[in-house]
């Protein structure tokens, strides 16, 4: 069977996961939760924009295959792979370089869910009824419970940064959904081919050791570029790509409020960061929201309303 296109919302398309692509996306959910970890480890090692501009040149060299001319949609898939590619994680980046708590970064990261689903609803026409808006809104609750700290006032820049990367990323995203038979693994090829020189070309304009970091950096560094590469890049956000093709953002994009979960459950087991009564409640709040959404998209095919 072919690989779905990544295409826009289609007349019938369902919102109700089957329990196969739902399996996926919880392991999405949890690359990107340990993607958290990775990428502090690499921007430790690398200057931030530069280990952006390596992660995309690697995806490049391993996608060039995939890459394909679409007549009439170069335009639009310009746009999507320069905003969800470059523009979103050069931002990213550069924000979790800044903030020197991950947490915080992995709670401000999940800006993306009310942005890329109001987008959905303004610019793609996808519609949200009470119960899934409640659902969001106690799954987002539980993820600003999680991240509250008063410390977060000392990175600003860096958080604000981050929120920035958010709404490039959700507004690149309403681009993906606009195009036309062109597979997940084109649009990545693309992205990583619009990302790695300019980033490559901003690295060099912006920062400085890049050849030190290189000649310096240990396993440790090289193994978190070959996760965010790998298993973030190639297999997270491919896989991620090929849901949107599927279903509607908004069905979607709640659930990856779980990916903070994880990045809190990893800071714990393998940064040995603390775990507190304050993080136990906003991960019940999320979860309970998350459950709301999944039994709301279920009462919606079983009933049709």
């Amino acid at each position: 069977m072919s690989e779905p296109a990544a295409t826009g919302t289609a007349a019938g398309q369902p919102t109700w996961l089957a329990g196969r692509d739902l399996a996926f996306l919880v392991g999405i959910n949890l690359i990107w939760g340990l993607n958290l970890v990775a990428s502090k480890i690499g921007v430790g090692q690398f200057p931030p924009i530069f280990f952006t501009a390596l992660r995309f040149g690697s995806i490049a060299v391993l996608l060039i295959p995939f890459l394909r001319i679409h007549r009439g949609q170069m335009r639009t898939l310009a746009l999507a792979a320069l905003l969800t590619g470059p523009a979103a994680f050069g931002l990213l980046f550069v924000g979790v370089y800044l903030v020197k708590d991950a947490s915080m970064v992995a709670i401000a990261s999940q800006m993306t869910v009310p942005f890329s689903t109001l987008l959905s609803v303004w610019l793609l026409g996808e519609t949200i009824r009470w119960r899934r808006r409640l659902g969001i809104a106690l799954a987002f609750g539980g993820v600003v419970i999680i991240g509250f700290d008063p410390r977060a006032f000392d990175y600003w820049e860096g958080l604000m940064l981050v929120v920035l990367s958010c709404l490039v990323g959700s507004l690149g995203l309403i681009f993906v959904k606009r195009m036309k038979d062109i597979r997940a693994l084109e649009l990545q090829a693309w992205i990583a081919i619009a990302g790695g020189p300019l980033l490559l070309l901003l690295s060099l304009v912006m920062e400085r050791g890049q050849w030190n970091a290189v000649v310096n950096a240990d396993l440790s560094g090289w193994s978190a570029l070959a996760f965010t590469t790998i298993m973030s890049s190639l297999i997270a956000h491919t896989g991620w790509y090929y849901l949107i093709s599927r279903y509607p953002v908004t069905s979607l994009s709640p659930l990856t409020l779980l990916s903070p979960l994880f990045g809190v459950f990893f800071g714990v087991t393998l940064l040995h960061d603390q775990l507190t009564g304050r993080m136990l409640l906003g991960g019940a709040v999320t979860l309970a929201g998350v459950l709301i959404v999944l039994l709301r998209e279920h009462r919606i095919v079983d009933t049709g309303t």
